[in-house]
């Protein structure tokens, strides 16, 4: 079963939204209320970052963001803790984002499986080799977790179809050079990008790294690249920083509900 796959496609022919939160960030217990938060907004997943002292990937906001957590203990064990808390009070599919090294250092195997006793639906490892993703990939099967592959837009014509070949559902593309983090546009190759991904497959296509407002939405939507859901991180925990500032989550669902509005304007 491709749950995040499914959910995505069924995003009512809409841009489907998936925001990122570092996990234990500014704490466990507000992230608690954060994951209700977003599911009461309809987001249609979240994907959930397990913090990782060495997020090569990761931009300034979120390396900070998981420098407060790892500060506070949070590592894998209590993110899986804090899932099984949620995950039946939720309706929303939760992705986990984690980097390779933890849980090879854990064990794959009792890694995915306690992954997907947690009620994890999808996972996302954006340093996993690809020549080392047939075994993480079984294992996904077999434990009904969707692993969601990235592609990179420095990844060749070869290499794009090797990646579309072995991912089992969706495919995440990696918007801009770098690491992930607020920009005022997107990469002007995305277009051609795109289209050589989408003549080679029809799996839901994610979009992310960088993508930080409403209007960018808007005008990504307005390119027509066929992209059918976006990530958005560095924004969202900018966004989680400001509130807690204020000790006040109102204006985080007040984000959420531009970023959804901006998606209903351009049907």
């Amino acid at each position: 079963m491709l749950t995040i796959s499914d959910t995505i496609l069924k995003a009512n022919s809409r841009l489907a939204i998936i925001p990122f939160v570092t996990a234990g960030y500014p704490n466990i217990e507000i992230t608690k209320e954060i994951i209700y938060l977003l599911d009461k907004k309809g987001v249609n997943a979240i994907e959930l970052g397990i913090p990782y002292s060495d997020a090569l990937a990761d931009g300034i906001v979120i390396q900070e963001a998981s420098r407060v957590a790892l500060e506070q203990n949070v590592y894998i064990d209590q993110v899986l803790t804090l899932l099984n808390q949620v995950s039946s009070n939720i309706k929303v599919p939760i992705i986990i984002f984690t980097y390779y090294n933890p849980i090879l250092s854990r064990g794959l195997n009792s890694s995915i499986k306690d992954i997907a006793e947690s009620g994890a639906k999808g996972l996302v490892i954006p340093d996993l080799p690809l020549e080392e993703s047939d075994y993480v990939i079984a294992l996904c099967n077999y434990y009904s977790v969707e692993l969601i592959l990235f592609i990179a837009p420095t990844s060749s014509e070869k290499r794009i179809q090797a990646i579309i070949s072995k991912a089992p559902g969706s495919l995440y593309l990696v918007s801009s050079y770098g690491v992930t983090g607020l920009r005022d546009t997107i990469s002007s190759n995305l277009k051609d990008l795109v289209e050589a991904i989408k003549r080679r497959t029809t799996k839901s296509l994610m979009l992310g790294f960088g993508i930080s407002n409403a209007n960018q939405v808007s005008n990504l939507i307005n390119l027509n690249l066929g992209i059918d859901a976006i990530v958005m991180g560095s924004a969202f925990i900018k966004k989680i920083t400001d509130c807690n500032k204020l000790n006040n989550y109102e204006k985080l669902g007040f984000f959420c509900d531009s970023i959804q509005e901006a998606v209903r304007l351009v049907d």
